[in-house]
């Protein structure tokens, strides 16, 4: 039994990594896409990108409630599996709308490994070392996707455009017959629960409708009917979720969960964080390659300090947040990546890449000692029984943040710079027509809005109230037996989540 949890760390971790790699390791690659593959134009070619995050995003909340209800082994070595087929089908595109199908398949794999990850390492891992686990599990997930760009310029550069892609068969193939013969179930799957058919489908179409609206929006303009349209009918949707999810017996979405204090704050803060900075490795390709010309595998390599920072910060804070608890760590994170903003205020146009590299390794600092210590808390604190829909809660509000994050770069960055040089930088085409000041200056009001946003963060952290590190927070409640009113600082009943 002590081998095991490291059995599930170890494949979790390579399943993260894969996924997380593969929500940018094609950005690099656009150009050459657009180049090689018939039927590839520019909105193809943005949709190969966003299409993913927002299909993984959608899907995560539904997934991680299904697991709850059929198994998260079960689930997630479906994801693997799944995931390695899109990418087997997206090697093989012949023409942009293929890629773009495949690429909406393997967002359905990276949603199923996204949604149970967490939930599995919490049921392997006791309290004491949950902290360190997630950590390199997150390191993981948020290093694979500056890793990705530098992936992806080796590979395109040196094997094609194909290849980003059959980097993950023999992986995924291993991981996959792994994950079935040696992950076990930890928590008894709540087989009885029928599926809420109204919160899946009014929560789907309703994030769907909005990413695509907010996305859009960005790149297009906020007048344009299409815009206007998905994102009303979208928010109109959610609107309906939250009513359906308070009135029917079994909901997807265990609203009560936001009761928990430390889940609560948790999640905002994450959430703040991931608005904050979700842009910030893509609005850097911009400037690299956009206002610089520098080549995408140049570009790749000078993002580095920015992940090199998270992987060094994220499992050492796991491992303190294991003994001293995560709401000074994390506060102080999100506080060390606003002075990594701060210092980015006064960045010049072709500033020295001293000054950028070390901006961008605080940023990773800061992110490393958020990341891990608020994952870990936030999994411990719900009861066992709600751990595959805490994930996905957790992982639908970070890949929201990025998108929406996304969505405010493309917005702030275009009031200086015409969409369509943005569009063309996007696609990698645009670096002769851009000017550098008025880039710049687009990117010091996007790097005060961070700033600010990771103090806010760093606010609403800092109210999570007091936790002791040393026993596994949760409640337990169902929708058939109501759940106790919990104390105002978020302290908990005492009780460790059932086994």
């Amino acid at each position: 039994m002590v081998n095991r949890k490291w059995v599930v760390l170890s494949n979790t971790t390579i399943g993260t990594l894969m996924a997380s790699i593969d929500a940018s390791i094609v950005l690099i690659s656009l150009p050459t896409i657009g180049r090689q593959l018939p039927g590839s134009n520019p909105v193809i070619l943005l949709w190969v990108v966003l299409s993913y995050s927002v299909v993984t995003t959608t899907l995560l909340l539904s997934f991680g409630r299904l697991s709850d209800m059929y198994g998260r082994v079960r689930l997630y070595t479906l994801g693997f599996a799944v995931f390695t087929i899109g990418s087997g089908l997206a090697s093989f595109s012949q023409t942009g709308p293929e890629l773009l199908a495949a690429r909406v398949v393997q967002g359905v794999g990276a949603a199923f490994l996204w949604s149970n990850s967490a939930a599995l390492l919490t049921d392997a891992f006791p309290p004491g070392e949950r902290g360190k686990a997630l950590g390199i599990n997150q390191v993981a997930a948020l290093s694979g996707s500056v890793v990705g760009l530098v992936l992806g310029g080796v590979l395109t550069t040196t094997l094609g455009w194909r290849s980003i892609f059959w980097v993950n068969l023999p992986i995924g193939a291993f991981g996959t017959i792994w994950a079935y013969l040696q992950l076990r179930e930890m928590h008894a799957p709540e087989r009885d629960v029928p599926i809420d058919w109204v919160g899946n489908l009014s929560f789907g179409g309703g994030l769907t409708l909005a990413l695509v609206g907010i996305t859009l929006g960005a790149l297009a303009g906020w007048t344009d009917p299409f815009v206007l349209g998905s994102v009303g009918v979208g928010v109109a949707l959610l609107a309906v979720f939250v009513f359906a999810e308070r009135t029917v017996p079994h909901p997807m979405f265990d609203l009560t969960l936001f009761r928990i204090r430390t889940f609560l704050a948790g999640n905002v803060a994450a959430g703040l964080a991931a608005l904050a900075r979700g842009a910030f490795s893509f609005v850097m390709v911009f400037y690299l390659q956009g206002v610089l010309g520098d080549s995408a595998l140049t570009a790749g390599i000078l993002l580095l300090p920015l992940s090199v920072g998270f992987v060094s910060a994220g499992p050492l804070s796991g491992w303190l947040s294991d003994r001293r608890g995560a709401r000074a760590l994390g506060t102080t994170g999100l506080l060390v990546g606003a002075v990594g903003f701060l210092i980015l205020l006064r960045f010049p146009a072709h500033g020295s890449y001293t000054l950028l590299g070390g901006a961008m390794a605080i940023l990773g600092i800061g992110q490393g000692m958020f990341g891990a210590p608020n994952r870990a808390e936030v999994m411990s604190s719900v009861p066992a029984s709600r751990r595959g829909i805490a994930s996905g809660i957790g992982i639908t509000i970070l890949n929201a943040g990025t998108l929406g994050s996304l969505a405010l770069a493309f917005t702030i960055l275009a009031a200086d710079v015409p969409r369509a040089t943005l569009q063309a930088i996007f696609a990698g085409t645009g670096s002769a027509t851009v000017d550098a000041g008025a880039f710049m200056n687009g990117l010091h009001v996007l790097f005060a809005v961070g700033l600010a946003l990771l103090i806010v963060a760093a606010i609403a952290n800092a109210l999570r109230g007091r936790e002791d590190p040393s026993s596994s927070v949760g409640v337990h409640f169902s929708r058939t037996q109501p759940a106790p009113k919990l104390p105002s600082m978020g302290v908990h009943d005492g009780t460790s989540p059932s086994k």
